[in-house]
């Protein structure tokens, strides 16, 4: 074999061998997808400033069950996984000393109208340990940070909009949907409650609450969106199917996936 033929051979292997790492190298495709969704930019992730302590808040598969529960019940509303929540009620220094965490999305939502939310609520995994260790009202909720935007107090910007769902009407299962425009309790907190009447000690309907934010004033807009758990008790259980008006976001182990209704 003369010279010229064997760079020739070792050019050819060199082009082969860069194909192979390139190929292997690319991103799958949206095709690929397990979930028939489309990829969009994940923005949802642990909110560090509103997390206390050392709780769990984190993407996971299941849970399936509890054992011996049959049927649909027995697995997340949408697809494989869910938010895995955890949450202790004497595990830090402060008071209270018990902990908080807080699942949401700093960017998609900030600016919306909060009046504009006219559809929310979740599934959850609750347990019958949950129920000892706070009764049955001890639940996850959801929150939304926003501008209350108040005639009767327009130097205040920030408040936490909460919902406190009723207790779970399964147990060591996956509930229903549950309605957060129907169901449980909402308030504000800080000076946006006060003046509005809408707070822990008070608190409203989801309706009641639309009509207090309706003050003459400027429009309120949502800041964050959330789902989580604390200060209060302990804590272990899972969310799944956050719907925020026509999207159910679908809490799966690698990521969350948007799913549009209608």
């Amino acid at each position: 074999m003369n010279a010229r033929s064997g760079t020739r051979r070792r050019l050819m292997f060199g082009i082969t061998a860069l194909t192979v790492i390139a190929a292997t190298a690319a991103p799958a495709s949206a095709s690929a997808d397990p979930y028939g969704t489309p990829p969009v930019e994940d923005h949802w992730g642990v909110i560090t400033r509103n997390t206390i302590g050392s709780p769990v808040a984190a993407l996971r598969k299941g849970p399936f069950g509890s054992f011996g529960v049959p049927g649909p019940s027995a697995r997340p509303p949408y697809g494989q996984g869910s938010l895995g929540i955890e949450v202790a009620d004497h595990a830090t220094s402060l008071t209270p000393p018990s902990e908080k965490a807080s699942f949401g999305n700093e960017v998609d939502f900030y600016g919306d109208p909060v009046l504009g939310i006219d559809n929310v609520g979740f599934h959850v995994f609750q347990t019958g340990e949950n129920i000892t260790y706070g009764g049955p009202g001890n639940m996850p909720n959801i929150t939304f940070e926003i501008n209350p935007s108040l005639t009767a107090a327009p130097t205040t910007t920030y408040s936490s909009m909460v919902w406190l769902p009723d207790p779970s009407p399964t147990v060591n299962s996956w509930s229903p949907y549950l309605d957060a425009t129907t169901t449980g309790k909402w308030f504000l907190t800080g000076n946006a409650g006060t003046v509005t009447g809408c707070n822990l000690t008070t608190t409203c309907t989801f309706q009641q609450l639309r009509t207090a934010l309706t003050d003459g004033g400027a429009e309120p807009t949502v800041y964050t969106a959330a789902v989580g758990k604390g200060r209060d008790y302990m804590w272990i259980g899972a969310v799944d199917g956050l719907r925020i008006n026509q999207t159910v976001y679908d809490f799966e182990p690698d990521k969350v996936r948007a799913r549009p209704i209608g």
